[in-house]
């Protein structure tokens, strides 16, 4: 487990974490979002122990990360620009990260570099940007740490590549409990990936949920009423986040247990009804307009 608590770090005049706390726990895949400044990327240095917090205290498995041999050996951390030896080969650098993780498995780490069609004898300065965080991300995966941070490393990967990664993540946490944390500016990037999900806005932490709870909490329902009356009645028995409506069909986003939304709708004998799955975007928007932020104007 990942813990950091009360931390905050300033450069300069400026405020980059100011005192949060986040508990990471194993076994999950826990998304970082916030925007560019909102501070993902300095958590993520702290985290893997390259800056030292100004006030509080990060743990990896009970074990303070600051110029801490035996925290770092748990971790694999891939940088939003990432580095490679110069003029070196994938295959070069696997044999690196051999004398630096004991546990890294360059058997698979040559099948993954064929699966994803990167020549191991190539020279990566000749890579895409693409290629090169698909490397950063093999390396990590097969370095066999217990955490893998990834900052930003989705980001400029196509949709068929970041569904090869999100494969390996799952086959990983299965067979061997890798806990992937992962730091991104896009909301949709992590919409099929994570457990639980963390948003940071100015230094702060916004929000931190598990998505289930957050799903099995908040519905989205579509209705069409008799009549205005019924409409009325059965809409003010619910805790509604959001009512909108296009034509004679309701569209209630609401908040409450889901038998007993189905069971109040039911009631009212509406003409049409159904209950619709919400994207975590929908998620966010209807969880941070209720603490008075527009998520929208932060995220997208």
């Amino acid at each position: 487990m990942i813990e950091a608590t009360k931390i905050s770090k300033s450069f300069d005049d400026m405020k980059a974490i100011d005192d949060i706390s986040i508990t990471i726990k194993e076994g999950n895949v826990f998304g970082l979002i916030g925007t560019n400044g909102a501070g993902k990327s300095t958590f993520m240095r702290m985290v893997a122990g390259i800056i030292k917090p100004d006030k509080g205290t990060i743990l990896i498995d009970d074990i303070p990360v600051y110029e801490s041999e035996e925290a770092k050996r748990k971790f694999f951390y891939i940088s939003d620009e990432q580095f490679f030896l110069m003029n070196s080969t994938p295959n070069e650098m696997g044999r690196f990260y051999k004398t630096v993780f004991p546990e890294f498995d360059r058997k698979k780490f040559y099948d993954f570099l064929a699966r994803f069609e990167l020549d191991k004898d190539r020279k990566i300065a000749t890579f895409s940007k693409g290629m090169k965080k698909q490397l950063s991300l093999l390396l990590g995966i097969c370095s066999g740490t217990k955490y893998l941070l990834c900052d930003e490393t989705f980001d400029g990967l196509d949709p068929v590549m970041r569904q090869g990664i999100k494969s390996i993540f799952a086959s990983e946490m299965e067979e061997r409990g890798l806990t992937p944390v992962i730091a991104s500016h896009n909301l949709r990037e992590l919409e099929d990936i994570c457990d639980h999900v963390g948003l940071l806005h100015k230094g702060g932490v916004l929000l931190s949920k598990d998505l289930e709870e957050m799903k099995c909490n908040i519905f989205k329902v579509q209705c069409v009423f008799n009549d205005s009356i019924t409409e009325y009645e059965t809409v003010t028995r619910f805790d509604v986040i959001k009512n909108e409506r296009r034509g004679s069909l309701v569209t209630l986003t609401i908040r409450g247990d889901k038998d007993e939304i189905i069971a109040k709708i039911h009631n009212a004998n509406p003409v049409f009804s159904e209950i619709l799955p919400l994207s975590l975007e929908e998620i966010f928007i209807s969880e941070t307009e209720v603490v008075g932020y527009d998520i929208k104007k932060l995220i997208f």
